[in-house]
């Protein structure tokens, strides 16, 4: 797996393009044999528990499982129990004793009892940053005991007692372990924006089921946009009436979402972006544009000159009544105000507004930004809220008490805590980005050696995968935050040093189906995505040849389908072979470690390699089968014609890398360059999907190339090697 810092091993800085960044960083996944820490976990349990030691034998889990409840008791806390044992029940197929109203069956004998939950209070009602979400569990061959001090505590617990159900030939079984858990970071979130794509009630709740399952507790709704208002606003009805297109939630139906929250454990933070993407502001209200009207709601991607008129009055007597109203609505104690990409066209072309700022003495557009903050603050406070901005509102004028949200870099979580404000990270987790879990994993609020003290770090209050829905609908959301979000989730709640990779995917691969149990639809909704694509002749052997094809595809990384998709719009379906990928391909992982067990070894087997063999030659099969049937009459397919002859190219050259190893013989010095160029054609991505596979190929190319060194280094040497050959040469950056 990767080292935590590499950068820093090394010592040197990486200064060339972030795609061969990528590729540097991914041969070293590949490749790495470094073990940061070597995690116990049971399968399946994510995030780790802080503190977990294993037992010997376990308990039973039959339907005679009986729950009783020691100390507090109130309706949350059975209501999480009754879900708890009904997807016990869904799972295991055993029915437990129900009363004859249907309700679960509680027994007052704690003796007797398989599971007793100890709760010690309640708790807020409605959770609140900083609640003690601690728990201990304890399963021995007698009885399991769960002991919380706060109901959220307890539904931590059964979260995790769910994830150590497991069955053999037997039957159903709880291991003996005993667990003393508590998060790392108190803010742990998921940012769903339902403003660029609407994503109704459905969409949020199922999930909030897949949040509290990794027990993550912050649901920030992004709800205003350029491209859309999605809150009912009873005093300013033009917004969403005139800003939506009608797709909003209602209050009534926002307060249900809290509360469906709430009995989660899980906070509702709302986020209305100002005073920038404020297209759909002002399509209803032009005058408080820093522009003369009319407005129309956007519907493309991108940065949009439409900002508010902080020198306007009316401006802050609209803000005054709507954020008083939503902070009504929101019971939590942070409203989002977003803050970020004003681009400043609108303020520098209006001269009222540039001799509002010479005059204030403002200096320039950031100093007019700080007092807009600044009255935004106040209103807020007036109303028991805290601000949270993007990083771009941090300004020396900025309040205190407000809190940064980074998206661009570490270095604006160090800026923030260094001048005392309250900071959360999501750079590093912008899950629309479609890079691979991994990535996410070993991205830290405060990795090991941060330049912060002490009292510094205890102002990082956590972070947030970011889901933004330029390129999502309600089809295809869940595929794009899970199961990598679940990963996110560990590294927020986890121990700094649970970092090893490889059992992270191995643990991710069994939360994906505790995730697809609990309603998400990450995987489900691929199949039929897939018929639609295919038109209704495909043949099964084509259907099966396309989600071979599908799954060892990837979407491109960072913001590139825009590039290769520059008509899409709010009004695109999307439902190309793209949106039928996911972000982090099993089938290529897996091609990476077939590939490792062929060129580390110590010298050439067939054994090790026919595998190998296996699969490249089953690549070329897919390809064939899609090319010369479905892809040539499905019109939805013939845009992946580009990328089945990139498929061809790289099996071929898989294949001939294979032949080469086999053969015993260094093939000529002009090779392996002509190789790397057809894997270089073959990475070129075609309606923004692209291979994975390249560089596990161009390790193999590498490894036939110069398998006469093979026998004459280390181990360690000829990795060091393999990579040399593979990646472009990084000169070190003498440091000051």
């Amino acid at each position: 797996m990767l080292p935590t810092n590499f950068s820093a091993m090394f010592n040197f800085e990486f200064h060339f393009c972030p795609r061969l960044y990528r590729l540097f960083f991914v041969s070293l996944l590949l490749v790495s044999s470094l073990t940061v820490f070597a995690s116990v976990s049971l399968p399946g349990l994510m995030p780790v528990p802080a503190e977990v030691h294993y037992g010997t034998g376990r308990f039973a889990f039959t339907p005679a499982w009986q729950v009783a409840i020691s100390g507090h008791d109130d309706p949350r806390l059975r209501a999480a129990l009754a879900r708890m044992l009904r997807r016990a029940e869904e799972r295991t197929g055993l029915t437990f004793a129900h009363l004859a109203d249907g309700e679960y069956s509680f027994s007052a004998n704690v003796t007797g009892a398989s599971l007793v939950v100890d709760c010690v209070a309640s708790g807020a009602a409605v959770p609140v940053l900083g609640d003690d979400e601690s728990y201990t569990l304890e399963v021995t061959p007698a009885q399991v005991i769960l002991h919380a001090p706060t109901v959220l505590g307890a539904m931590h617990g059964f979260e995790t007692l769910l994830q150590l159900l497991q069955s053999d030939a037997t039957g159903w079984f709880l291991p003996a372990v005993s667990i003393k858990d508590q998060p790392r970071f108190a803010w742990r979130g998921l940012m769903i924006d339902v403003a660029r794509h609407w994503q109704p009630m459905d969409v949020v709740k199922r999930n909030l089921d897949g949040m509290a399952l990794v027990k993550l507790n912050v649901l920030h709704l992004h709800l205003t946009e350029d491209q859309g208002i999605r809150i009912e606003s009873k005093k300013f009805p033009r917004l969403h009436q005139l800003g939506s297109d009608g797709h909003f939630f209602t209050q009534e139906e926002m307060r249900e979402l809290i509360a469906y929250a709430t009995a989660r454990g899980i906070r509702v933070v709302p986020e209305f972006d100002i005073p920038g993407h404020a297209t759909s502001w002002v399509v209803g209200y032009p005058e408080l544009a820093s522009a003369p009207g009319p407005y129309a709601i956007e519907r493309k991607w991108g940065v949009f000159d439409p900002v508010l008129d902080p020198t306007n009055p009316k401006v802050y007597e609209l803000l005054a009544g709507f954020l008083g109203e939503m902070a009504a609505l929101f019971p939590d104690a942070y409203i989002h105000i977003g803050g970020d990409e004003n681009n400043g066209v609108q303020w520098n072309a209006n001269p009222a507004i540039q001799t509002y700022i010479r005059e204030r003495n403002l200096k320039d557009n950031a100093g007019l930004h700080a007092e807009f903050n600044m009255r935004v603050h106040a209103i807020l406070a007036k109303n028991g809220k805290q601000l949270i901005g993007w990083d771009e509102i941090l300004h020396p004028d900025l309040p205190a008490g407000s809190v940064i949200h980074s998206w661009r870099g570490p270095e604006g979580i160090a800026d923030a805590t260094k001048r005392g404000y309250a900071s959360i990270l999501s750079n590093g987790y912008y899950i629309d980005l479609c890079y691979p879990t991994w990535e996410h994993y070993l991205n830290d609020p405060v990795p090991a050696g941060a330049n912060l003290s002490p009292e510094q770090q205890q102002h990082v209050l956590g972070g947030e995968a970011t889901m933004w829905a330029e390129w999502v609908t309600p089809e295809t959301i869940d595929s794009r935050i899970w199961p990598r979000t679940a990963a996110i989730a560990e590294r927020l709640w986890s121990p700094r040093d649970v970092r090893d990779v490889s059992d992270m995917y191995r643990r991710l691969a069994v939360v994906s189906r505790r995730l697809e149990e609990a309603g998400l639809r990450h995987e489900s909704y691929l199949d039929p995505a897939l018929r639609r694509l295919a038109g209704d002749d495909a043949k099964l052997e084509e259907m099966a040849a396309l989600r071979s094809f599908v799954d060892l595809l990837e979407p491109v990384k960072k913001y590139r389908r825009g590039g290769q998709q520059p008509a899409a719009n709010q009004f695109t379906p999307l439902t190309g072979l793209v949106d039928c990928t996911r972000p982090d391909s099993a089938a290529a992982r897996a091609f990476a470690s077939q590939v490792d067990v062929v060129v580390f070894a110590q010298s050439w087997s067939e054994l090790n390699a026919r595998p190998l063999a296996q699969t490249v030659l089953a690549w070329k099969s897919t390809a064939a089968i899609l090319t010369n049937g479905l892809a040539a009459r499905s019109p939805r397919l013939q845009e992946s014609l580009p990328e089945l002859q990139n498929l061809t190219a790289a099996s071929e050259v898989g294949q001939e890398a294979l032949q080469v190893l086999a053969s015993g013989q260094v093939p000529a010095a002009g090779w392996m360059p002509v190789q790397f160029a057809k894997l270089e054609r073959a990475g070129e991505a075609h309606v923004a999907v692209e291979l994975p596979v390249i560089v596990a190929l161009k390790l193999l190319v590498a490894a036939a190339a110069a398998q006469d060194q093979r026998a004459q280094l280390s181990a360690e040497a000829w990795k060091q090697h393999l990579l040399s050959l593979v990646t472009p040469i990084v000169k070190p950056v003498a440091t000051p």
